[in-house]
């Protein structure tokens, strides 16, 4: 292998446990080398539950990515997702004390460092602050505040926070296949980082990564992000409600979905129907198609209702969206952009990875949408190789 220092994402799933290796290409466009997938066992909701079977599937899979890439990785970045995540908006003033009343680059400094000072249970950590807007003089909302006059500056920051002890057995977890941990992001972030186009953002957009276990979200709006959540429903769930609503195997329901499967009901009552074969003791049986169309639309209604739910509590209006992008492995449900536009009323799609090239599967696919952003996010923050000011942050949600 070479000794060429990789830039690696690692993504924890419920479903899969996922590892992409990245390079810089010429033209400064991400191309993906290495691809590893194995499927996920120990991990319920995104949470690691048991990491002894967590390690074995993300050995498998970074073998899979390291020979693929022809390097070996010794540090990765990592994707998390589950609804211990937590987004909450924080304002912080100061007055302008500069000469002439004009805004300074310390000022500004200074009213981050206050948005940025919130007080969280002793169980929680801070793993993103994100500017969403200045305001001068509590009324005039602006980009960039530097050298505009006023008497007070205000910024409202996104504040996004998850359980430290998640994280930690993250940590624990690549500790014990010699991977060192550089940075840890939020899934809906960085979905939204790989499948948003800057006319998507300044129109207003809701981004839902239909996980196995998890449903993240991330909203734009008024050109910010403007709020971030996380459920503990994905499509496992959907194969749960199959396998008891019809009386068959797991296995049965999770095929079943991903051939014959749908989010909206379009099949005619009472026919027609799938021929389940016989299989490890199951009889197998006949399915009325409307049967599992209505099970399966009853769950991902709920979910997407949910996630609708959770924007207007934020204080968000339905106007500020302007359309709804789908990724994750859910995102291949027929019937679920027809649903989702539905349900929000606008426009949906589903997201396409941007910027990015190399492995066609993986470029291509909005199952990889969080760990293709994070590769994103790390070349863009510069974070590539070791980075002490970061490990130094990540310790102290670790520690504290």
């Amino acid at each position: 292998m070479t000794t060429r220092a990789p830039l690696a994402a690692i993504e924890i799933g419920t479903s899969k446990v996922c590892v992409l290796i990245g390079d810089l290409h010429e033209d400064d466009q991400l191309m993906i080398i290495g691809q590893g997938v194995s499927p996920s066992c120990g991990v319920r909701k995104g949470e690691v539950q048991d990491i002894d079977h967590v390690v074995s599937c993300l050995n498998e899979a970074l073998e899979q990515a390291e020979e693929q890439a022809d390097v070996s990785v010794g540090e990765a970045h990592v994707v998390i997702s589950g609804d211990h995540i937590q987004a909450m908006t924080n304002r912080g003033t100061v007055p302008v004390r500069s000469e002439g009343g004009l805004v300074s680059e310390d000022e500004i400094e200074e009213v981050g460092d206050l948005a940025r000072a919130v007080v969280l249970p002793p169980d929680r950590g801070m793993i993103h602050s994100i500017t969403q807007r200045y305001l001068l003089d509590d009324q005039q909302v602006v980009l960039r505040p530097e050298g505009m006059e006023a008497t007070r500056l205000t910024m409202d920051m996104l504040i996004i926070h998850c359980l430290r002890n998640r994280i930690k057995n993250l940590v624990r977890t690549l500790k014990d296949v010699n991977v060192e941990v550089l940075d840890i992001a939020f899934g809906g972030l960085m979905s939204a980082m790989s499948v948003l186009t800057p006319e998507q953002k300044q129109g207003g957009a809701v981004v839902i990564d239909l996980g196995g276990g998890t449903t993240d979200y991330l909203v734009y709006a008024d050109m910010a992000i403007a709020h971030a959540g996380s459920l503990s429903v994905g499509g496992d769930h959907v194969t749960n409600d199959i396998a008891i609503g019809l009386g068959i195997p797991q296995v049965q329901a999770e095929n079943l979905k991903k051939q014959s499967g749908s989010a909206v009901v379009s099949a005619p009552s009472g026919s027609p129907t799938v021929a389940l074969q016989s299989d490890g003791g199951f009889a197998g049986k006949n399915i009325r198609l409307s049967d599992l169309q209505t099970i399966i639309h009853a769950r991902m209604d709920e979910t997407l209702g949910l996630v609708k739910d959770g924007i207007l509590r934020a204080g968000l209006r339905p106007e500020m969206i302007s359309g709804v992008i789908l990724t994750g492995g859910g995102a291949h449900m027929d019937g679920i952009t027809q649903l989702a536009s539905d349900i929000f009323d606008r426009e949906c799609q589903v997201g396409r990875p941007r910027n990015v090239s190399g492995l066609a599967v993986v470029t291509e696919g909005p199952q990889y949408a969080a760990p293709l952003g994070m590769l994103q996010y790390a070349l863009r923050s510069g974070k590539r190789g070791r980075n002490a000011g970061l490990l130094d942050r990540l310790m102290r949600i670790f520690t504290n």
